[in-house]
């Protein structure tokens, strides 16, 4: 016999079960410190690596880094959210939170919460060290590639979330990488531009967020002020950002016992 579980009241976001979701998911972030260096010191180590790399071409640094800049964190932020939420659906937490007073709303925001908070440490971190460090050369300013960054970093978390509905383990969870990172990586315009590719490739990367976090980079590194088209992609970034998260609800199921 089953027996249907209670459903929160209202449908509104509740900012006290938002923030308590949050700070469950990162107390359990505090005791896991392979994830946390896996958000934090990987994107940074990786944009050592590829300053030395091109220790004699640094103008090659310059033209890539501040687009690499977005992309690490973004897929660093997927693969740790992802697998993280998988965890909690594997486990049974998910569906126990749910059968508790706690909307799908309130869930995801507090998951998105907390995995932004490390966001704003891992692109603070990951911009400070290719700017101030490593030398990377922009004409506009630190902070709009900080904001791009951060924005990428939201855009990983919101993927990671909303794709952990539909993998069983967390080895299929690192199977969507190659679904939904890998096209975006080749055809966002880091190694060909856009405008070079085939009409019908060109016309896709028209539709993928990515696409427009290399070209806020891009024009962060060409322009000394704020531009037109930097404000429209960093606008794409973001709403893309929060109609993923508003799926990544919709894919969360009450389940009957």
């Amino acid at each position: 016999m089953t027996m249907p579980l209670p459903q929160p009241t209202g449908s509104a976001l509740n900012r006290s079960r938002t923030t308590a979701t949050a700070a469950r998911v990162l107390r359990q972030l505090r005791h896991d410190p392979r994830t946390v260096a896996l958000m934090l010191i990987v994107p940074c180590l990786m944009l050592f690596l590829l300053r030395y790399v091109f220790d004699g071409s640094p103008r090659i640094f310059d033209s890539i880094g501040a687009s690499l800049l977005g992309i690490f964190p973004l897929i660093t932020m997927f693969l740790v959210t992802s697998i993280a939420t998988l965890r909690e659906r594997t486990s049974g937490t998910l569906e126990r939170l749910l059968a508790m007073p706690l909307g799908k709303g309130d869930l995801i925001a507090g998951y998105a919460l907390a995995f932004g908070s490390v966001a704003i440490i891992q692109s603070a971190l990951a911009t400070g060290l290719a700017v101030w460090f490593l030398g990377l050369d922009v004409t506009g300013s630190a902070w709009l590639l900080l904001l791009v960054a951060l924005l990428d970093a939201l855009l990983g978390t919101a993927l990671g979330l909303f794709v952990s509905a539909f993998a069983a383990s967390e080895f299929q969870a690192v199977q969507f990488m190659p679904a939904v990172i890998f096209p975006q990586l080749l055809l966002c315009g880091l190694f060909t531009p856009r405008s070079a590719m085939h009409p019908a490739l060109e016309a896709i990367s028209d539709v993928l967020p990515m696409s427009y976090a290399v070209d806020a980079m891009n024009e962060v590194l060409r322009h000394t002020e704020m531009t037109a088209t930097f404000v429209r992609d960093v606008l794409v970034v973001a709403g893309c950002a929060l109609l993923v998260l508003g799926l990544g609800a919709a894919t969360l199921r009450r389940r009957t016992v």
